[in-house]
């Protein structure tokens, strides 16, 4: 299926690992022009790296997306080295332990602002080029949005959060030709547990528990949101806006465990 992005502007936060880098490699496929956004300068430069290898183009920015000034820097630099946005891909996140009795304000705010805040302002950045290219936005959620599970309190809410961004978002911009929709994935086998805390053999008993949770026996890889993210952001999902679709292997439609 050509997906037709193909010389798209992309802007991917959290490109540097995980679901995001996987998506920076799919859209290179595709030929999309991608600026790809990362904390760590080395995760992103072996990213950007990458995608030229591949014979891809791409430039890489190593930002802390929290700082507002941060959100409009990439806007700026896409537009001066590309000469336009298409895309905007929201996928930088994090996640932190904790419950109701033990979740520090501190992790709440850290966590609200990366996997919310900042999203709100890169998309309140990029709008206006957005309208300008009948462009779209996908944002990624989690299976924690729509459901709640227990010992990830702030991390649960701030996937909400993004849920009913990217409804609100859709609805505000729908008139103006901007597409925006939202993917909820299940458990990934990415670095995000792990950096959120979690010793190494404890991740591999996760992984193992998670087979059980998933009615597909299976936790997911970073390439099939990446898939998914690519077909929302394409012309093949030209009727789709305001949507927050699950890819988490059915665990959305299992009770707690």
């Amino acid at each position: 299926m050509d997906l037709e992005l193909t010389g798209k502007v992309t802007i991917i936060t959290g490109a540097g690992s995980g679901i995001g880098q996987a998506t920076a490699y799919k859209f290179a496929q595709e030929r999309a022009r991608i600026v790809a956004v990362s904390l760590g300068q080395e995760c992103i430069d072996e990213t950007v790296n990458t995608i030229q290898q591949m014979g891809g183009e791409a430039i890489g920015l190593a930002l802390d997306i929290t700082d507002p000034a941060s959100g409009t820097l990439v806007v700026k630099k896409a537009i001066e080295t590309f000469g336009r946005l298409d895309i905007l891909i929201n996928a930088a996140g994090i996640l932190e332990g904790g419950n109701i009795e033990n979740t520090t304000l501190a992790a709440w705010d850290r966590t609200m602002a990366i996997n919310l805040r900042a999203m709100f302002w890169m998309i309140h950045e990029a709008v206006p080029y957005l309208i300008q290219s009948q462009g779209n936005i996908v944002n990624l959620s989690s299976v924690n949005g729509p459901r709640s599970f227990p010992n990830v309190l702030a991390y649960n809410v701030s996937k909400s959060g993004v849920d009913q961004l990217t409804r609100c978002t859709a609805l505000e911009l729908a008139a103006k030709g901007v597409r925006v929709n939202a993917i909820c994935p299940g458990v990934i086998r990415t670095n995000l547990h792990r950096a959120g805390g979690m010793g190494e053999e404890a991740y591999i008993k996760f992984l193992e528990h998670s087979k059980t949770t998933h009615p597909l026996g299976r936790v997911g890889k970073p390439e099939e949101p990446a898939d998914l993210i690519a077909f929302l952001a394409s012309a093949r999902a030209a009727f789709i806006t305001g949507t927050t679709i699950q890819i988490d292997g059915g665990r959305g439609q299992t009770c707690a465990r």
